[in-house]
């Protein structure tokens, strides 16, 4: 689109190809009249061979009840594949939206953690506990066994 193997300062090129048609299939447990909330599954659509159903999602703080859902068939990602509305307003819902990068993903609840994570090293175990499914930060200087630990 820039015309160059670099991509200039300033051009804004959208990640996926806006006229590509993809065979969106909707998902059976949703049906007109349900109420759907952000993270609900709405369809899938097949991608690749590693991506063969990817889920087509209720975008973060969008909800409502179901108007209308588009039947199995090829659609681009900027047409529409279900209409929510919500307080007398609708809501078209493409195949393609935008997440917040610093906003957690919508979930019904959050477990603590249960079982520690043994690493069997005195001094790991002593001075970073954690937990098995966690997350932990080993601070240290270049070259001294971060990698190796991990």
């Amino acid at each position: 689109m820039s015309g160059s193997v670099f991509v200039p300062r300033g051009v804004d090129v959208p990640c996926l190809d806006q006229h590509k048609m993809w065979e969106y299939t909707p998902a059976t447990n949703i049906k007109v009249g349900d109420i759907v909330v952000a993270g609900d599954v709405l369809g899938y659509v097949y991608e690749n061979d590693i991506f063969n159903e990817h889920k087509i999602m209720v975008p973060p703080k969008v909800q409502g009840r179901v108007k209308e859902i588009m039947t199995k068939g090829s659609y681009s990602v900027s047409q529409p594949v279900v209409v929510l509305e919500y307080e007398d307003k609708e809501k078209e819902v493409n195949m393609s939206h935008f997440w917040p990068v610093r906003q957690g993903r919508p979930v019904a609840e959050k477990l603590a953690g249960k079982t520690p994570l043994l690493t069997g090293q005195r001094v790991l175990d002593t001075l970073f506990p954690t937990v098995q499914g966690g997350t932990c930060a080993i601070p240290g200087a270049f070259g001294c066994g971060k990698t190796c630990i991990s």
